[in-house]
Protein backbone atom coordinates (compact mmCIF):
# COMPACT_ATOMS: atom_id res chain seq x y z
CA UNK A 1 0.00 0.00 0.00
CA UNK A 2 1.70 3.41 -1.22
CA UNK A 3 1.48 6.02 1.34
CA UNK A 4 -1.76 8.68 0.61
CA UNK A 5 0.45 11.06 -0.43
CA UNK A 6 1.72 9.22 -3.46
CA UNK A 7 -1.59 7.07 -4.75
CA UNK A 8 -1.97 6.65 -7.85
CA UNK A 9 -5.48 8.07 -7.96
CA UNK A 10 -3.73 11.46 -7.20
CA UNK A 11 -1.66 11.50 -10.16
CA UNK A 12 -3.14 13.45 -13.64
CA UNK A 13 -4.88 11.81 -16.61
CA UNK A 14 -6.02 12.65 -20.08
CA UNK A 15 -9.73 12.95 -21.18
CA UNK A 16 -9.88 13.55 -24.53
CA UNK A 17 -8.53 16.93 -24.88
CA UNK A 18 -8.77 17.35 -21.49
CA UNK A 19 -6.16 16.67 -18.89
CA UNK A 20 -7.79 16.32 -15.53
CA UNK A 21 -5.63 16.89 -12.33
CA UNK A 22 -6.24 13.71 -10.83
CA UNK A 23 -7.89 10.21 -11.27
CA UNK A 24 -10.74 10.37 -9.40
CA UNK A 25 -14.33 11.30 -10.36
CA UNK A 26 -17.84 12.26 -8.95
CA UNK A 27 -20.17 9.43 -10.13
CA UNK A 28 -23.84 10.18 -11.36
CA UNK A 29 -26.05 9.91 -8.56
CA UNK A 30 -29.82 10.76 -8.82
CA UNK A 31 -30.77 13.60 -6.67
CA UNK A 32 -34.01 14.92 -8.02
CA UNK A 33 -33.50 18.39 -6.75
CA UNK A 34 -34.46 20.63 -9.40
CA UNK A 35 -37.67 22.47 -9.59
CA UNK A 36 -40.79 20.51 -10.87
CA UNK A 37 -40.04 21.66 -14.77
CA UNK A 38 -36.54 20.12 -14.43
CA UNK A 39 -34.45 23.78 -14.27
CA UNK A 40 -31.49 23.42 -11.92
CA UNK A 41 -31.27 25.26 -8.90
CA UNK A 42 -28.80 27.50 -7.38
CA UNK A 43 -28.55 24.65 -4.54
CA UNK A 44 -27.64 22.15 -7.13
CA UNK A 45 -24.90 24.32 -8.24
CA UNK A 46 -23.69 24.32 -4.52
CA UNK A 47 -23.57 20.57 -4.52
CA UNK A 48 -21.52 20.52 -7.63
CA UNK A 49 -19.39 22.72 -6.97
CA UNK A 50 -18.28 21.34 -3.51
CA UNK A 51 -16.84 18.21 -5.14
CA UNK A 52 -15.01 20.30 -7.63
CA UNK A 53 -13.85 22.69 -4.58
CA UNK A 54 -12.94 19.18 -2.67
CA UNK A 55 -10.12 18.49 -5.39
CA UNK A 56 -12.04 15.55 -8.01
CA UNK A 57 -10.78 15.73 -11.25
CA UNK A 58 -14.00 15.08 -13.23
CA UNK A 59 -17.91 15.22 -12.42
CA UNK A 60 -20.56 13.91 -14.02
CA UNK A 61 -23.95 15.22 -13.22
CA UNK A 62 -27.13 12.72 -12.37
CA UNK A 63 -29.17 11.74 -15.59
CA UNK A 64 -30.58 14.37 -16.57
CA UNK A 65 -33.81 13.55 -19.73
CA UNK A 66 -32.99 14.79 -23.29
CA UNK A 67 -36.44 15.57 -24.33
CA UNK A 68 -39.99 16.40 -23.02
CA UNK A 69 -41.50 13.63 -24.42
CA UNK A 70 -40.96 9.92 -22.31
CA UNK A 71 -37.57 10.47 -21.67
CA UNK A 72 -37.84 12.07 -17.84
CA UNK A 73 -37.84 9.05 -15.04
CA UNK A 74 -38.27 11.16 -12.40
CA UNK A 75 -40.29 14.00 -10.61
CA UNK A 76 -37.77 17.23 -10.16
CA UNK A 77 -35.37 15.65 -12.27
CA UNK A 78 -33.38 17.62 -14.14
CA UNK A 79 -33.82 18.06 -18.62
CA UNK A 80 -31.51 19.79 -21.26
CA UNK A 81 -34.50 19.81 -22.93
CA UNK A 82 -35.19 23.73 -23.05
CA UNK A 83 -33.33 26.78 -22.92
CA UNK A 84 -34.45 27.10 -19.10
CA UNK A 85 -33.05 24.25 -18.49
CA UNK A 86 -29.59 25.32 -20.33
CA UNK A 87 -29.28 28.62 -18.16
CA UNK A 88 -30.08 26.45 -14.84
CA UNK A 89 -27.00 24.73 -15.88
CA UNK A 90 -24.42 27.61 -16.67
CA UNK A 91 -24.77 28.56 -12.81
CA UNK A 92 -22.89 24.69 -11.66
CA UNK A 93 -20.52 24.57 -14.88
CA UNK A 94 -19.22 27.91 -13.78
CA UNK A 95 -18.82 26.79 -10.43
CA UNK A 96 -17.27 23.75 -11.19
CA UNK A 97 -14.82 25.03 -13.88
CA UNK A 98 -14.10 27.69 -11.57
CA UNK A 99 -12.69 24.97 -9.01
CA UNK A 100 -10.14 23.67 -11.09
CA UNK A 101 -12.65 20.54 -12.66
CA UNK A 102 -13.78 19.07 -15.58
CA UNK A 103 -17.32 18.76 -15.82
CA UNK A 104 -19.96 16.04 -18.02
CA UNK A 105 -24.28 15.88 -18.21
CA UNK A 106 -25.09 13.01 -18.50
CA UNK A 107 -28.00 12.22 -20.76
CA UNK A 108 -30.20 9.40 -19.42
CA UNK A 109 -33.60 8.51 -21.13
CA UNK A 110 -35.84 6.32 -18.63
CA UNK A 111 -38.00 4.12 -21.15
CA UNK A 112 -39.98 1.84 -19.36
CA UNK A 113 -38.35 2.63 -16.06
CA UNK A 114 -40.24 6.05 -15.87
CA UNK A 115 -42.68 6.90 -12.83
CA UNK A 116 -42.87 10.35 -12.58
CA UNK A 117 -42.97 11.98 -16.22
CA UNK A 118 -45.49 15.15 -16.16
CA UNK A 119 -45.69 15.09 -19.72
CA UNK A 120 -46.91 11.56 -20.87
CA UNK A 121 -49.27 9.08 -19.73
CA UNK A 122 -47.46 6.01 -20.20
CA UNK A 123 -44.29 4.64 -20.82
CA UNK A 124 -42.39 3.43 -23.69
CA UNK A 125 -39.50 0.50 -24.38
CA UNK A 126 -37.78 -1.76 -26.82
CA UNK A 127 -40.87 -4.46 -26.87
CA UNK A 128 -44.43 -4.18 -24.80
CA UNK A 129 -42.83 -6.32 -21.77
CA UNK A 130 -43.65 -5.63 -18.32
CA UNK A 131 -39.93 -4.40 -15.95
CA UNK A 132 -39.20 -6.77 -13.16
CA UNK A 133 -39.65 -5.77 -9.84
CA UNK A 134 -41.84 -2.44 -8.42
CA UNK A 135 -41.22 1.33 -8.81
CA UNK A 136 -38.97 2.95 -6.28
CA UNK A 137 -40.57 4.30 -2.99
CA UNK A 138 -37.58 6.81 -2.26
CA UNK A 139 -38.52 8.21 -5.81
CA UNK A 140 -41.95 8.39 -5.36
CA UNK A 141 -43.57 5.25 -6.96
CA UNK A 142 -45.42 2.31 -6.02
CA UNK A 143 -46.56 -0.74 -6.72
CA UNK A 144 -45.66 -2.55 -10.31
CA UNK A 145 -44.27 -0.72 -13.46
CA UNK A 146 -46.50 -0.63 -16.21
CA UNK A 147 -46.07 -2.25 -19.73
CA UNK A 148 -44.53 -0.16 -21.75
CA UNK A 149 -45.57 0.96 -25.50
CA UNK A 150 -43.11 -0.89 -27.81
CA UNK A 151 -41.33 1.75 -29.94
CA UNK A 152 -41.41 2.23 -33.57
CA UNK A 153 -38.10 2.82 -35.87
CA UNK A 154 -39.43 6.11 -36.22
CA UNK A 155 -39.99 6.62 -32.31
CA UNK A 156 -35.85 5.42 -32.36
CA UNK A 157 -35.08 8.04 -34.77
CA UNK A 158 -37.03 10.99 -32.79
CA UNK A 159 -34.91 9.15 -29.95
CA UNK A 160 -31.63 9.67 -31.09
CA UNK A 161 -32.33 12.88 -32.93
CA UNK A 162 -33.32 14.12 -29.33
CA UNK A 163 -30.15 12.95 -27.25
CA UNK A 164 -27.76 15.11 -30.18
CA UNK A 165 -30.22 18.11 -29.32
CA UNK A 166 -29.24 17.73 -26.12
CA UNK A 167 -25.64 17.69 -26.32
CA UNK A 168 -25.86 20.64 -28.44
CA UNK A 169 -27.70 21.82 -25.03
CA UNK A 170 -24.91 20.60 -22.78
CA UNK A 171 -22.33 22.35 -24.92
CA UNK A 172 -24.15 25.69 -25.01
CA UNK A 173 -24.35 25.16 -21.06
CA UNK A 174 -20.95 24.98 -20.57
CA UNK A 175 -20.12 21.62 -19.77
CA UNK A 176 -17.07 19.36 -21.64
CA UNK A 177 -18.85 16.41 -22.61
CA UNK A 178 -21.85 14.22 -22.53
CA UNK A 179 -22.42 10.79 -20.87
CA UNK A 180 -24.93 9.17 -22.32
CA UNK A 181 -26.45 6.14 -19.92
CA UNK A 182 -27.15 2.87 -21.46
CA UNK A 183 -26.74 1.49 -17.71
CA UNK A 184 -28.66 0.22 -14.98
CA UNK A 185 -31.68 -0.70 -16.72
CA UNK A 186 -33.15 2.32 -18.21
CA UNK A 187 -34.14 2.63 -22.09
CA UNK A 188 -30.82 2.10 -23.73
CA UNK A 189 -29.84 -0.71 -21.70
CA UNK A 190 -33.31 -1.67 -21.94
CA UNK A 191 -32.72 -2.53 -25.22
CA UNK A 192 -29.32 -4.49 -24.60
CA UNK A 193 -31.11 -6.86 -22.14
CA UNK A 194 -32.72 -10.20 -23.84
CA UNK A 195 -35.49 -10.31 -21.50
CA UNK A 196 -36.71 -6.49 -22.07
CA UNK A 197 -35.93 -6.69 -25.80
CA UNK A 198 -38.11 -8.76 -27.97
CA UNK A 199 -37.69 -7.36 -31.26
CA UNK A 200 -37.41 -9.13 -34.37
CA UNK A 201 -36.26 -6.29 -36.54
CA UNK A 202 -32.61 -4.69 -36.54
CA UNK A 203 -32.79 -3.26 -32.74
CA UNK A 204 -33.33 -7.09 -31.33
CA UNK A 205 -32.06 -10.22 -31.53
CA UNK A 206 -28.17 -10.55 -31.63
CA UNK A 207 -26.09 -8.54 -29.60
CA UNK A 208 -24.54 -6.62 -32.19
CA UNK A 209 -28.18 -5.64 -33.20
CA UNK A 210 -29.44 -5.31 -29.52
CA UNK A 211 -26.05 -2.43 -28.95
CA UNK A 212 -27.35 -0.50 -32.43
CA UNK A 213 -29.42 1.87 -30.45
CA UNK A 214 -26.85 3.12 -28.27
CA UNK A 215 -24.45 3.33 -31.17
CA UNK A 216 -26.30 5.21 -33.15
CA UNK A 217 -26.96 7.91 -30.13
CA UNK A 218 -23.23 8.18 -29.58
CA UNK A 219 -22.84 8.18 -33.73
CA UNK A 220 -25.02 11.20 -33.87
CA UNK A 221 -24.00 13.06 -30.78
CA UNK A 222 -20.43 12.50 -32.06
CA UNK A 223 -21.57 14.24 -35.60
CA UNK A 224 -23.24 17.26 -34.01
CA UNK A 225 -20.65 17.98 -31.45
CA UNK A 226 -17.47 17.81 -33.26
CA UNK A 227 -14.07 15.85 -31.98
CA UNK A 228 -13.59 18.12 -29.35
CA UNK A 229 -16.37 17.64 -26.80
CA UNK A 230 -16.46 14.57 -24.80
CA UNK A 231 -18.71 11.85 -25.76
CA UNK A 232 -19.07 8.87 -23.14
CA UNK A 233 -20.83 5.88 -22.59
CA UNK A 234 -21.36 4.32 -19.19
CA UNK A 235 -22.76 0.82 -18.78
CA UNK A 236 -23.53 -2.13 -16.04
CA UNK A 237 -24.80 -5.54 -15.87
CA UNK A 238 -27.51 -4.71 -13.36
CA UNK A 239 -30.17 -2.73 -13.12
CA UNK A 240 -32.25 -0.63 -10.54
CA UNK A 241 -35.18 -3.48 -10.65
CA UNK A 242 -32.92 -6.66 -11.04
CA UNK A 243 -29.37 -6.77 -9.27
CA UNK A 244 -28.70 -10.44 -10.47
CA UNK A 245 -28.63 -10.24 -13.56
CA UNK A 246 -25.44 -10.23 -15.89
CA UNK A 247 -24.54 -10.28 -19.97
CA UNK A 248 -25.57 -13.76 -20.94
CA UNK A 249 -22.91 -13.91 -23.30
CA UNK A 250 -20.26 -12.60 -20.83
CA UNK A 251 -16.79 -11.78 -22.08
CA UNK A 252 -18.08 -12.31 -26.01
CA UNK A 253 -20.97 -10.09 -25.45
CA UNK A 254 -18.94 -7.85 -23.31
CA UNK A 255 -16.28 -7.30 -26.19
CA UNK A 256 -19.32 -6.67 -28.67
CA UNK A 257 -20.87 -4.18 -27.07
CA UNK A 258 -17.57 -2.28 -26.33
CA UNK A 259 -16.06 -2.29 -29.58
CA UNK A 260 -19.40 -1.42 -31.13
CA UNK A 261 -19.58 2.22 -28.69
CA UNK A 262 -15.80 2.63 -29.51
CA UNK A 263 -16.16 2.56 -33.69
CA UNK A 264 -18.85 5.05 -33.07
CA UNK A 265 -16.48 7.32 -31.70
CA UNK A 266 -16.89 7.51 -28.00
CA UNK A 267 -14.20 8.92 -26.53
CA UNK A 268 -14.37 6.48 -22.69
CA UNK A 269 -16.57 4.06 -21.56
CA UNK A 270 -18.00 4.36 -17.81
CA UNK A 271 -18.87 0.86 -16.50
CA UNK A 272 -20.87 0.10 -13.04
CA UNK A 273 -19.81 -2.84 -11.18
CA UNK A 274 -22.48 -5.16 -9.43
CA UNK A 275 -20.85 -4.55 -5.88
CA UNK A 276 -18.37 -3.02 -3.79
CA UNK A 277 -15.89 -5.39 -3.80
CA UNK A 278 -15.26 -4.83 -7.45
CA UNK A 279 -12.63 -7.15 -8.25
CA UNK A 280 -14.80 -9.84 -7.02
CA UNK A 281 -17.92 -8.93 -8.69
CA UNK A 282 -16.73 -7.51 -12.15
CA UNK A 283 -14.99 -10.51 -13.41
CA UNK A 284 -16.07 -12.39 -16.37
CA UNK A 285 -15.46 -15.79 -17.79
CA UNK A 286 -11.41 -16.32 -18.29
CA UNK A 287 -10.48 -14.29 -15.92
CA UNK A 288 -10.93 -10.85 -16.90
CA UNK A 289 -12.54 -7.95 -15.33
CA UNK A 290 -15.20 -5.87 -17.09
CA UNK A 291 -13.51 -2.49 -17.35
CA UNK A 292 -10.15 -4.52 -18.23
CA UNK A 293 -11.55 -6.27 -21.22
CA UNK A 294 -13.16 -2.69 -22.02
CA UNK A 295 -9.31 -1.21 -22.09
CA UNK A 296 -8.44 -4.31 -23.78
CA UNK A 297 -10.76 -4.05 -26.18
CA UNK A 298 -11.14 -0.84 -27.62
CA UNK A 299 -7.73 1.72 -25.96
CA UNK A 300 -10.58 3.97 -24.91
CA UNK A 301 -10.13 5.21 -20.91
CA UNK A 302 -12.48 3.85 -18.77
CA UNK A 303 -13.63 4.69 -15.73
CA UNK A 304 -14.72 2.12 -12.87
CA UNK A 305 -17.24 2.56 -10.53
CA UNK A 306 -18.26 0.29 -7.44
CA UNK A 307 -16.60 1.08 -3.68
CA UNK A 308 -13.82 3.34 -5.11
CA UNK A 309 -13.73 4.99 -2.38
CA UNK A 310 -11.68 2.65 -0.60
CA UNK A 311 -7.93 3.55 -1.30
CA UNK A 312 -6.55 -0.31 -1.28
CA UNK A 313 -8.72 -0.99 -3.82
CA UNK A 314 -8.91 2.23 -5.69
CA UNK A 315 -4.82 1.44 -5.63
CA UNK A 316 -4.94 -1.81 -6.88
CA UNK A 317 -7.81 -1.43 -9.78
CA UNK A 318 -5.25 1.05 -10.79
CA UNK A 319 -2.11 -0.36 -11.03
CA UNK A 320 -3.33 -3.90 -12.24
CA UNK A 321 -4.69 -2.60 -15.00
CA UNK A 322 -8.26 -3.01 -14.69
CA UNK A 323 -9.36 1.21 -15.30
CA UNK A 324 -7.89 4.85 -16.08
CA UNK A 325 -10.15 6.64 -13.87
CA UNK A 326 -12.20 6.08 -10.82
CA UNK A 327 -16.14 6.90 -10.57
CA UNK A 328 -16.69 7.80 -6.71
CA UNK A 329 -20.49 7.64 -5.56
CA UNK A 330 -21.78 6.90 -1.62
CA UNK A 331 -17.99 7.93 -0.61
CA UNK A 332 -18.28 11.24 -2.40
CA UNK A 333 -21.48 12.18 -1.02
CA UNK A 334 -19.69 11.58 2.86
CA UNK A 335 -16.66 13.16 1.73
CA UNK A 336 -17.20 15.74 -0.71
CA UNK A 337 -13.12 16.63 -0.01
CA UNK A 338 -12.35 13.14 -0.57
CA UNK A 339 -9.27 13.90 -2.82
CA UNK A 340 -7.83 16.49 -0.25
CA UNK A 341 -7.72 13.85 2.40
CA UNK A 342 -6.19 11.29 0.04
CA UNK A 343 -3.88 13.69 -0.34
CA UNK A 344 -2.94 14.27 3.03
CA UNK A 345 -3.74 11.12 5.16
CA UNK A 346 -7.10 12.57 6.92
CA UNK A 347 -9.24 9.49 7.28
CA UNK A 348 -12.32 9.59 5.21
CA UNK A 349 -15.78 10.36 7.21
CA UNK A 350 -18.14 7.00 6.97
CA UNK A 351 -21.36 7.55 4.92
CA UNK A 352 -24.73 7.39 6.46
CA UNK A 353 -28.04 6.16 4.40
CA UNK A 354 -29.72 9.67 5.38
CA UNK A 355 -27.52 11.17 2.98
CA UNK A 356 -28.87 9.23 -0.07
CA UNK A 357 -31.95 11.76 0.41
CA UNK A 358 -31.18 14.50 -1.58
CA UNK A 359 -32.54 16.96 0.88
CA UNK A 360 -29.88 15.53 3.56
CA UNK A 361 -27.53 16.32 0.77
CA UNK A 362 -27.97 19.69 -0.33
CA UNK A 363 -28.01 20.65 3.56
CA UNK A 364 -25.10 18.91 4.37
CA UNK A 365 -23.63 21.22 1.19
CA UNK A 366 -25.20 24.23 2.38
CA UNK A 367 -24.05 23.90 6.48
CA UNK A 368 -20.54 23.55 5.30
CA UNK A 369 -20.49 26.08 2.85
CA UNK A 370 -21.33 28.75 5.58
CA UNK A 371 -19.22 26.95 8.20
Amino acid sequence: MTTATTHPALAPARLGTHTLRNRLAVAPMTRTSASPDGVPTPEMADYYAEFAEGGFGLIVTEGTYPDAEYSQGYLDQPGLATDAHVEGWRAATRRVHDAGAVMIAQLMHAGALSQGNPHRTGTVGPSAVQPRGEMMPEYGGSGPWPVPAELTVRDLERIVEGFAAAALRAREAGFDGVEIHAANGYLLDQFLTEYTNRRTDAYGGSVANRVRLTAEVAGAIRAAVGSEFLVGVRLSQTKVNDFEYRWPGGRREAETIYTALADARADYLHIASEGRAFLETALLDGGSTTTGLARSATGLPVIANGGMHDPAQAEQVLADGHADLLAVARGALANPDLPHRLATGIPLEPFDRSMLSPRVTLENARRRRNG
